[in-house]
């Protein structure tokens, strides 16, 4: 007869992910299916419902075209909400700090790959910068685990430059205003291009110094 299993130390069981604050501020542990991290994760959830309203619209520049164009901007702007949010209330989660950047590249690369389908924009411009986005993603995790390196100046204002970028593109305002307003998009999409490219070299160098002076000091 064998000796029967004990039960695990309570210190040797792995705690719930779920399970903690989801809302309210404060110091204990807050869950991952906390509201910043819901709103995240409804942001990527958005992306297909997106997409197939663009395609809905066959290109007609009609009403879904508006709809879907509507619907970018408020997912792209939910960005500035979760983060809000997840610091206000200390809700910051490895989740979150995962998912967070990549709905984003989400949403944009889904928009920029749809505008070349319809053939609205081309398509050099959107694998460039999916190439530098999902790029820098990767090598962030696989060569730069033991380092962090936040997103610098450049960083932050390509990402608001391209979102405002996208939804130019997006919303047919010169179906109303006239076309002046495409040589602005296409101003402003060159911009973010720029700066797409620009910013990664610049991560890479930051990249490339932290590792090493880390080298270095040991």
């Amino acid at each position: 007869m064998t000796d029967p299993v004990p039960d695990p130390a309570p210190d040797d069981r792995r705690p719930n992910p779920m399970r903690g604050r989801v809302v309210s501020p404060g110091d204990t542990p807050a869950s991952m299916g906390n509201i910043a991290n819901i709103i995240t994760v409804v942001r990527i959830l958005l992306a297909p419902v997106f997409v197939w309203l663009m395609v809905l619209d066959g290109g007609e520049l009609g009403v879904w075209r508006w709809v879907a164009g509507v619907l970018f901007i408020l997912s792209i702007t939910t960005d500035s909400v979760d983060g809000f949010l997840a610091r206000r209330n200390n809700l910051v989660t490895d989740f979150g700090k995962l998912v967070d950047p990549i709905a984003d590249k989400i949403l944009v690369g889904a928009a920029l790959v749809t505008l070349s389908v319809l053939g609205e924009l081309w398509w050099w411009v959107t694998i460039v910068i999916l190439v530098r986005e999902f790029g820098i993603t990767i090598f962030r995790f696989l060569m730069l685990r033991d380092h962090v390196i936040p997103a610098g100046f450049l960083g932050k204002l390509k990402t608001v430059v391209q979102s405002v970028a996208v939804s130019f593109a997006l919303v047919p305002l010169w179906t109303v205003l006239g076309d002046w307003v495409l040589w602005v998009n296409w101003v402003l999409m060159g911009v973010a291009l720029a700066l797409t490219v620009v910013s990664g070299v610049q991560y890479l160098w930051d990249a490339w110094r932290v590792t090493r002076a880390a080298r270095t000091a040991r």
